[in-house]
């Protein structure tokens, strides 16, 4: 997410763009309170009421840096997927954590803008091509026997849970970021290991018939 150069004037129709990377700077800076109508047009170099004439309120403002914070997110995470050398499963994994570990205040946006009910029609959209990405991430890798067979919607709700609580769990310092690569790797590991015995789900399933 690139600035524009200083004293490079605005083309017509960039000043909106250039706003949200303004707003996404901040962000990074002090999180969502950081973000403020008046600094943001400060850093862009343009009136105070100049945001206004595409933003009609710092909620709108906003709902865009959520926009583009969640396209630069899924963005990464196919990055990641593409230049993957092992299981490509895994990278997609790797990378959701490691965005949160590089940019915690983005993280909680993305918390409170995709991952909840009242998605805006564009993080919608974008979203569903993400998730539906990811989905089909599953089946291909169950076609080619990288990953065991079993309901892919399912398999991706599962790690999805496992990434996004692995992610929280290192922005609020309860694990050692330091740790991050090795403990990836492990619960990543065990999630594809499962963590019952042979047998054990046939034996609980017995009991509570």
């Amino acid at each position: 997410m690139n600035t524009r150069a200083a004293g490079r004037p605005y083309h017509h129709g960039s000043l909106p763009e250039a706003l949200v990377a303004h707003a996404v700077e901040l962000l990074d800076e002090g999180g969502t309170e950081a973000v403020t109508v008046r600094e943001v047009a400060r850093r862009a170099g343009v009136s105070a009421s100049a945001p206004f004439r595409h933003f009609p309120d710092r909620a709108a403002l906003l709902a865009a840096v959520g926009e583009a914070v969640a396209a630069d997110f899924g963005a990464a995470q196919m990055a990641a997927v593409d230049s993957a050398d092992t299981l490509p499963f895994r990278a997609l994994g790797a990378a959701f954590v490691h965005y949160a570990l590089a940019h915690p205040h983005r993280f909680a946006l993305l918390r409170r803008a995709v991952f909840a009910a009242d998605r805006t029609p564009a993080m919608e959209e974008g979203h569903r091509a993400l998730t539906d990405g990811i989905t089909d991430l599953v089946i291909a890798g169950q076609r080619c026997g990288e990953l065991r067979q079993g309901d892919a919607e399912m398999i991706r709700i599962a790690a999805q849970a496992l990434v996004y609580g692995l992610s929280q769990m290192f922005v609020d310092n309860y694990l050692d970021a330091s740790r991050a690569d090795v403990l990836i790797n492990q619960a990543v590991d065990l999630f594809g290991l499962g963590v019952l015995a042979p047998g054990s789900d046939r034996r609980t399933a017995a009991e509570n018939a």
